[in-house]
């Protein structure tokens, strides 16, 4: 009897461990990158990468976490630009464009003009993101 409660002790025991260890191996997963975006054209160029657990990282400067409105957006544009990244869309700039924006998803990577936005609501969107954003760049 005496050795059963010792070996149920030991089982305990080692699912304790087992358990704690497993917990400990998941604090250092990192969370995937939703898109990274580099603007070029009139002044310096950005690039910004957001992650989807709300974090925002300019010109690889320590990132900053972005207000949850901001971080919503971002979760729903790579489903609305999967397409655009998988035809690898590459319109040239008309006159009157000032920035161009370059933008990978895990679907592909494609770029636009900023004149793009007038007429394709989820690059609207992107830029809008994009720009108020900034400020959380440091």
């Amino acid at each position: 009897m005496r050795r059963r409660g010792a070996f149920a002790g030991l089982i305990v025991a080692l699912a304790g461990a087992l358990a704690g260890a497993l917990a400990g191996c998941g604090l250092d997963v990192a969370s995937p990158d939703l898109f990274l975006v580099t603007r070029t054209g009139a002044g310096k160029q950005l690039t910004m990468v957001v992650n989807y657990d709300g974090t925002v990282t300019c010109n690889r400067r320590a990132g900053k976490i972005l207000p949850d409105k901001l971080l919503l957006l971002a979760r729903s544009l790579p489903g609305q630009l999967e397409s655009d990244a998988q035809n690898k869309i590459d319109p040239r700039s008309p006159r009157g464009s000032v920035y161009r924006f370059k933008v990978s998803l895990q679907y592909g990577t494609f770029s636009f003009p900023d004149t793009s936005a007038a007429h394709r609501p989820e690059l609207a969107k992107l830029e809008q993101l994009f720009l108020e954003a900034q400020p959380y760049c440091g």
